[in-house]
């Protein structure tokens, strides 16, 4: 093919006649009125007969790639039938499986409030026990009470009686015990007189002893200047 057809091949058929017709005066001008009209007529009409093989060719060119498209539009709707097929089985799987999992959970469901039913019938049965039994001891306890109540009046009774023979022991304590403490005070008044005669005893005695030691000094005094004077007396050998 000429370097002249080659953007040709670029064209569709509509943007070949407005080339055409832009470019057809170009063209004349370019032959001119030297050339002879039949050489002009020949080449203009080998120029047509190559514009309609080119655009025959262009034709096949665009009817081949409508053909390829269609090929890969249809391989392409194959391809997303295949996927719908298989989105279908998917989403029918996930139903399946949707239902047997409502199932598994009705039946889980019915398990569990049967079992919450029967502990709810236990729980009820224990707290009938329980509120029988605490009724029971409640009737203990208002007994006990009765009787702690009665054997804390007693046993008032008695500390107060052991109260006021406590306090008659101890009147009659207290009384002996001033008696005695009485009769010790007079023994002490005894004991405080007898001292003062031993004391007045004790003065007379030392008054005796001091007249003693006076007279007993007196006489050593005399004796011994008595002696001194018998002594001086006496010749000398």
């Amino acid at each position: 093919m000429s370097p002249d057809n080659r953007p040709l091949q670029e064209f569709s058929e509509q943007k070949i006649g407005e080339y055409i017709k832009k470019h057809l005066g170009e063209w004349l001008v370019e032959i001119g009125p030297t050339k002879p009209s039949v050489v002009y007529e020949i080449e203009l009409r080998e120029r047509m007969v190559r514009l309609e093989e080119e655009l025959r060719h262009q034709r096949e060119l665009i009817r081949e790639g409508f053909e390829r498209m269609d090929q890969r539009f249809g391989t392409v709707d194959k391809r997303f039938e295949s996927v719908d097929k298989r989105f279908e089985t998917m989403d029918k799987r996930f139903q399946a499986m949707q239902e047997q999992m409502d199932k598994r959970f009705e039946a889980m469901q019915e398990q569990i409030d049967k079992r919450f039913e029967a502990m709810d019938k236990r729980f009820e049965a224990m707290q009938e026990q329980m509120d029988k039994r605490f009724e029971a001891m409640d009737k203990r306890f208002e007994a006990m009470d009765k009787r702690f109540e009665a054997m804390q009046e007693h046993m008032d009774k008695r500390f107060d009686a052991m109260l006021q023979q406590m306090d008659n022991r101890f009147e009659a304590m207290q009384i002996q015990m001033d008696k005695r403490f009485e009769a010790v005070d007079k023994r002490f008044e005894v004991v405080d007189k007898r001292f003062e005669t031993m004391d007045k005893r004790f003065d007379a005695m030392t008054k005796r002893i001091d007249r003693f030691m006076i007279w007993t000094t007196g006489i050593a005094v005399s004796a011994t200047i008595a002696v001194t004077s018998i002594l001086r007396l006496l010749p000398a050998n």
